[in-house]
């Protein structure tokens, strides 16, 4: 039976490499939905993944700013009328613009509080209302989720919430059958990083490929043997 995986914030980074993980294994996955902004980086990720695909799985692409709710529910139709059904999320999408407090700007944090919390809650709530049910949903927090830092007040909360709200959805979505996991990566060198940490040097932390193994790792049986509760992935 086809099984698909849909991954957010695809364009770069964590989900990228999660894309690549997906489509290189042999794990009974037939479809990769990617789902990001429109963008440069983007459009080369699509075209790279697909000049590299070795298991002629099926890759669907759907540009969308997960900030705009509508468009994000928009998006959800599209997916259920064009793959049919999603059989494992990956809420990877992520948004920061790290101030103190006296400088947030409240439409920045209006915004992380969007792409970083409302966007899982409303894919999830969308896909379910479409009559979808998962086998496997992995909501990535962060480990400034758990403990907040100067500097970064609006995706700590944004994040904090997310774990959160993952436990709600574990409890919830158990009845059919779903594993809802929420991994935390610590340091890990990608764009959002270099926002939040520019003077760290990427090549002495974490690598965005390790934590789409372990993502990747979550999303199969071996995953079920693992207590799924904020799992923190760092270094």
């Amino acid at each position: 039976m086809p099984k698909s995986v849909l991954i957010t914030g695809a364009s770069r980074g964590i989900g990228m490499r999660t894309a690549e993980k997906f489509l290189r294994s042999d794990d009974g996955v037939t479809d990769v939905v990617l789902v990001a902004r429109e963008s440069a980086d983007f459009t080369r990720t699509v075209e790279s993944l697909r000049a590299d695909n070795p298991l002629n799985k099926r890759i669907h692409t759907f540009e969308v700013d997960l900030g705009d709710r509508a468009l994000a529910v928009g998006m959800v139709k599209d997916v259920l009328h064009h793959v049919g059904r999603v059989d494992i999320l990956i809420n990877n999408a992520g948004f920061t613009a790290p101030m103190s407090i006296q400088q947030i700007a409240f439409s920045d944090f209006e915004t992380t509080i969007a792409v970083n919390l409302y966007a899982p809650f409303t894919i999830v709530q969308e896909l379910l209302r479409g009559g979808n049910t998962f086998q496997t949903v992995i909501n990535v927090a962060s480990t400034a989720g758990i403990n907040g830092r100067s500097g970064w007040l609006t995706y700590s909360s944004s994040k904090a919430a997310l774990i959160a709200m993952s436990e709600v959805m574990r409890e919830e979505l158990a009845i059919f059958g779903t594993r809802v996991i929420c991994i935390s990566p610590g340091r890990c060198a990608t764009d959002l990083r270099k926002t939040l940490a520019p003077d760290e040097d990427p090549t002495t932390i974490m690598q965005p490929e390790h934590v789409a193994e372990v993502m990747h790792m979550l999303a199969s049986d071996v995953g079920r043997y693992i207590d799924s509760q904020n799992l923190v992935v760092r270094l």
